[in-house]
C-alpha cells in the first residue's frame, strides 16, 4: 500500500470548508491520518473484479391494495391536530 500525501494546506482548506478551528497541531496529525484513510482507498484498486450477474430477477412480493386507517384512525393518537390534519411545531 503505497500512503498518499495529505500536507497541511490541504487539510486546512477541508477545516475551512467544514468550517473547523484546527491549531498546528491539529493539522499536522489530521493530515497523518488523511493520508493513511486515502491509502485504504488505494488498496480498493488491488481487490480484483468479479463477473456479476448480468440480469436481476424481482424476489419482491406483488403490491397488495388493502384498506388503510381511516383519517379519524390515523389522528387519534396525534398530540395536536387541525383541521383533520397533524399539527407540527412551526418553523421559521
Amino acid at each position: 500500500m503505497s500512503e498518499t500525501p495529505v500536507d497541511s494546506d490541504e487539510v486546512r482548506h477541508v477545516a475551512d470548508l467544514a468550517r473547523i478551528d484546527l491549531d498546528e497541531e491539529e493539522v499536522d496529525r489530521f493530515a497523518v491520518q488523511f493520508a493513511d484513510i486515502l491509502s485504504h482507498f488505494d488498496a480498493l484498486d488491488d481487490v480484483p473484479e468479479v463477473d456479476a450477474e448480468a440480469d436481476l430477477v424481482n424476489v419482491m412480493r406483488p403490491d397488495e391494495v388493502r384498506e388503510g386507517l381511516t383519517q379519524e384512525e390515523a389522528l387519534q393518537n396525534a398530540p395536536e391536530t387541525e383541521d383533520g390534519y397533524f399539527k407540527g411545531p412551526s418553523v421559521s
